[in-house]
């Protein structure tokens, strides 16, 4: 389940674009991408407790995405296999820049948007759960979305 859920969200995170203007619109194909268009986002990876120490890794470019897979609690299903529910953080990160907080906002919005079709084989859709904002570096605003899942092995 997590390695579908993983793979689709890097689908859907990487047809958000920004146009030239600043808007963040949503290409569903490389060819549908009109001339001017940047990917909205510059690197989805797995968390790893990326921005507790940026100082000290290599850089990677934003913004960025990383993934975090919480807990999921497994119960045996009827007839076979086992159904779960369990958690997804997204941490999105973004400079700080003067009036930097608005364009993440929108970023941000746009994400919670793509994330409404997510769905697979092994899990169904995520559902919101919560929205936390880390104040704690001076360069870089992160905004952790929380989401619940329901999946099946």
């Amino acid at each position: 389940m997590r390695k579908e859920v993983y793979q689709m969200l890097i689908e859907q995170l990487s047809k958000l674009y920004v146009t030239p203007e600043g808007d963040y619109e949503v290409a569903e194909t490389e060819d549908d991408v009109p001339e001017g268009w940047e990917r909205a986002i510059k690197h989805i990876d797995l968390w790893n407790h990326n921005v507790e120490f940026i100082e000290q890794e290599d850089s990677w470019a934003r913004p960025a995405v990383f993934v975090e897979f919480g807990p999921i609690a497994w119960q045996p299903y009827v007839g076979g296999g086992y159904r779960g529910e369990g958690s997804i953080r997204l941490h999105v990160v973004t400079d700080w820049l003067e009036g930097g907080q608005e364009a993440a906002w929108a970023l941000i919005a746009k994400i919670r948007e793509a994330m409404d079709s997510v769905e697979g084989d092994s899990f169904h859709g995520l559902r919101l759960t919560e929205t936390i904002t880390n104040h704690n570096h001076e360069d870089i605003l992160e905004s952790i979305e929380g989401y619940a899942v329901k999946g099946v092995l």
